[in-house]
């Protein structure tokens, strides 16, 4: 691991990857900022460490330099205790966001109370970008180029960063809501034993599903994004589609320790007074979903489920469900439930 050096007053010339500004906490209302020589892991690829910003004790974020996407993508970790001062690995827990989340990589921190839940378990924290609705994909792009290629920046360029430069050990476990849910079981079947566990809270675990291809491309459309960039026509292209599809790949995910949830729809207890059912998006996520939980019944690969009934398609279920979700996270990746 990459030994941590005091912090200094002025930036650090002539090294191999120039200064970085990193914000520390100075009152309620600004930040002092020094500088600090920029770490010199480098991902295979060439994908570097660009910007690096202390948020507060727990939080950094990184801007890198991904040949991945051809732009700058961002992460953000919550740093697990000792951080700082121990030389040494921890487990590592992906939290994956939604599609069109103005809040990007910062959303899990903004919408709930990831921070707080996570200050006292041995585990590093990371909240990847996915873009204004990246996929968590390759993107096909007709035939042409695969950039942006979300995938890699995820499962290859971070991770390699982080295990070179930021005490990311090799036990992992990955969680997201929404079409995150869908990423974290596309990575883990995609990456057969990369992921010792993965949890989707209201995801699309079914792609192909009656209705699910037309709600992707809802979304794509509302972000200004071609559909068919993606992964091309559900069917002229069906094996791009099956390729990334969880529910035709549940057997490379034997062994995975799964959590699956969704509610219906319906008024739950987490919803704002006078909120109206969701008549869409949360039971397309219970449809494809429960058929995907059914599949990996039929083969006989144990998944935990919570289909709990009346609640919309918002974070505070999300919140709810990473907490219920974390005693089969915890065995994945060998911390106490």
């Amino acid at each position: 691991m990459l030994r941590r050096s005091k912090w200094v007053a002025a930036v650090c010339a002539a090294v191999v990857a120039a200064a970085v500004v990193v914000a520390l906490p100075n009152g309620p209302a600004e930040a002092q900022a020094v500088s600090r020589a920029r770490t010199t892991a480098v991902a295979d690829d060439g994908a570097r460490i660009a910007e690096e910003i202390r948020v507060d004790e727990r939080t950094l974020d990184l801007r890198i330099t991904s040949p991945a996407l051809g732009t700058s993508g961002w992460v953000r970790l919550l740093l697990p205790r000792g951080w700082d001062t121990q030389s040494r690995t921890w487990p590592v827990l992906y939290l994956l966001h939604g599609a069109g989340e103005v809040q990007d990589y910062k959303s899990w921190t903004a919408f709930t109370d990831a921070a707080a839940f996570t200050a006292d378990k041995d585990v590093l924290v990371v909240l990847p970008s996915d873009g204004k609705a990246g996929m968590y994909s390759a993107w096909w792009n007709f035939g042409g180029s695969t950039k942006p290629d979300w995938e890699t920046f995820h499962v290859t360029e971070i991770r390699q960063l982080l295990e070179r430069g930021y005490g990311a050990g090799t036990v992992r476990a990955v969680a997201g809501l929404s079409i995150g849910g869908y990423g974290a079981m596309a990575y883990a079947f995609r990456h057969p034993g990369m992921f010792k566990a993965a949890a989707s809270y209201s995801g699309v675990l079914n792609t192909t599903i009656y209705g699910v291809p037309n709600f992707i491309q809802m979304i794509l459309m509302r972000e200004g994004l071609n559909f068919y960039s993606l992964w091309g026509n559900e069917w002229m292209q069906r094996g791009i589609w099956t390729a990334h599809n969880p529910y035709d790949n549940v057997e490379k995910l034997r062994g995975t320790k799964l959590y699956v949830s969704s509610g219906d729809g319906g008024t739950g207890p987490l919803d704002p007074p006078g909120n109206s059912p969701d008549l869409m998006i949360e039971p397309l996520a219970k449809l494809s979903s429960s058929a995907f939980t059914d599949k990996l019944k039929q083969v006989g690969i144990p998944v935990t489920t919570n289909y709990y009934g009346g609640g919309s398609h918002i974070w505070p279920y999300w919140q709810r469900e990473l907490k219920a979700s974390w005693p089969v996270l915890a065995a994945g990746l060998g911390l106490p439930a």
